[in-house]
C-alpha cells in the first residue's frame, strides 16, 4: 500500500524547513516568490494533500456542518438539505449528512460521531421522542439547530413549519368539497409532526361541526411508499370505507393512490387523496396528488444560518439570542381530490 506524503516529504524535495512548507501553504505572500514555486513544484511532484481534518483540530473550528435527518430517501428531506448545503457553502463550510433511519439508536450513533468529528454545529430532525439523545449530545457543548421540530423543552434554535395549521388546510379542503368520512394514514405516533397533523385535522372537523369520530386514523410504522401501500390494503378492508384521505405526508399518499389504483378503485371519484409536503413526486403522479406545501429548502437554508449566528457568536464573543422560527404551509390543490361529492 503506497504511503501518504507528508509536510516533512516536501520539504526534503525542496530543500526548505517544515515552516518554509507550511508558510507556502498558508501564507504564501511570506515567502519568497523562488522558494515559493520550488515548494510548490515538490507539491506538485510529490501529489502531497494537506491533511484539513489535523488542520481543524489544531485551529479548534471545523469546517464541516452535520445534518441528521429521518430519511433520506423521502424528497422533502433531500430538499432541507439542499438548502442547508447552500447556506453552509456561502459562508466557507461543507454539509456531512446522515440518514437516522427513523431509529433513535442509529441518530444516538450519529450523533456520537459528530461529537467525534468535533463539527462546527448540528441540524438535526429529532427521531427520538423520549428527548435522551439531544440531552447527551448537549454535553458536548457543539451547538445544534432542530429542523422540522419546534423547539420544546428546549432552549435551542429550531426551524419549522406550522402542522397543526397544514393538517387543518388539508381536512378542511376535504370537508369542503363535502367529505363527512375521513382516513388519516398518520405513521409513528412518536413522531411530533404526525400528533400535530392530526390536531389540525380534528380542528378543521370541530370548525365544520362534525364528531371527531369522523377522522379514522390508520397508523404506520414508517412513512414511506411501502406503508402507505400497507394502509390502502387496510384502508380497502374496512367495512364503511371512508371517501377521503389525508396522509402525513406525500410518500404515504403515493402508496395509497398505488393500492387503490390496483384495486381499480377510481382516484378522486372513488376516493379523494391529500399528502404533505409536496414533493417533486406529487405533481408526476398518475394522478396529480392535492399536497400541503412545506418550504422545505427554506427550512434548511434558515436552520443553517442560526447555527452560523450561533457558532459565529461564540468566537466573536457575541450574544446570540435563541429563535423559534415557525413557517406556514400552504394549501396545493390537484386532481386527486376534485372529485365532485
Amino acid at each position: 500500500m503506497a504511503q501518504s506524503v507528508g509536510i516533512k516529504d516536501v520539504a526534503r524535495a525542496a530543500g526548505v524547513s517544515v515552516g518554509t512548507v507550511s508558510n507556502v501553504i498558508n501564507r504564501p505572500d511570506s515567502v519568497a516568490t523562488e522558494t515559493r514555486a520550488r515548494v510548490l513544484s515538490a507539491i506538485d511532484r510529490l501529489g502531497y494533500v494537506r491533511s484539513e481534518s489535523a488542520r481543524q483540530l489544531r485551529a479548534g473550528r471545523s469546517r464541516i456542518m452535520g445534518l441528521l435527518v429521518l430519511d433520506m430517501g423521502n424528497p422533502f428531506f433531500v430538499d432541507v438539505a439542499r438548502g442547508a448545503e447552500r447556506a453552509a457553502r456561502d459562508d466557507g463550510l461543507g454539509v456531512m449528512v446522515c440518514n437516522s433511519a427513523q431509529s433513535a439508536s442509529e441518530e444516538a450513533e450519529y450523533l456520537s460521531l459528530f461529537a467525534e468529528q468535533r463539527v462546527r454545529g448540528v441540524l438535526l430532525t429529532p427521531s427520538d421522542a423520549s428527548g435522551r439523545n439531544i440531552a447527551s449530545f448537549r454535553r458536548h457543548g457543539i451547538p445544534f439547530v432542530l429542523v422540522d421540530r419546534v423547539a420544546e423543552g428546549t432552549t435551542e434554535c429550531s426551524v419549522s413549519v406550522d402542522d397543526v395549521a397544514g393538517g387543518a388546510l388539508a381536512v378542511r379542503h376535504l370537508v369542503d368539497a363535502g367529505h363527512r368520512s375521513i382516513a388519516y394514514v398518520s405513521g409513528p405516533p412518536g413522531l411530533n409532526q404526525v400528533r400535530d397533523r392530526r390536531t389540525g385535522a380534528l380542528n378543521a372537523l370541530a370548525e365544520a361541526g362534525l364528531d371527531p369520530q369522523s377522522l379514522r386514523e390508520l397508523p404506520t410504522e414508517r412513512l414511506d411508499v411501502a406503508a402507505g401501500r400497507d394502509a390502502g390494503a387496510r384502508l380497502l378492508g374496512l367495512a364503511e370505507r371512508p371517501t377521503a384521505v389525508f396522509c402525513a405526508n406525500d410518500l404515504l399518499a403515493l402508496g395509497v393512490l398505488q393500492a387503490m389504483y390496483a384495486a381499480g378503485i377510481t382516484v378522486p371519484d372513488d376516493l379523494a387523496i391529500v399528502g404533505y409536503d409536496d414533493i417533486e413526486f406529487a405533481a408526476a403522479a398518475a394522478v396529480p396528488l392535492t399536497s400541503v406545501r412545506q418550504p422545505a429548502v427554506t427550512m434548511g437554508a434558515l436552520a443553517a444560518e442560526l447555527l452560523l449566528e450561533e457558532t459565529e457568536a461564540e468566537t466573536t464573543g457575541k450574544r446570540h439570542e435563541h429563535r423559534r422560527v415557525v413557517l406556514q404551509p400552504e394549501l396545493v390543490v390537484r386532481r386527486s381530490s376534485l372529485a365532485a361529492r
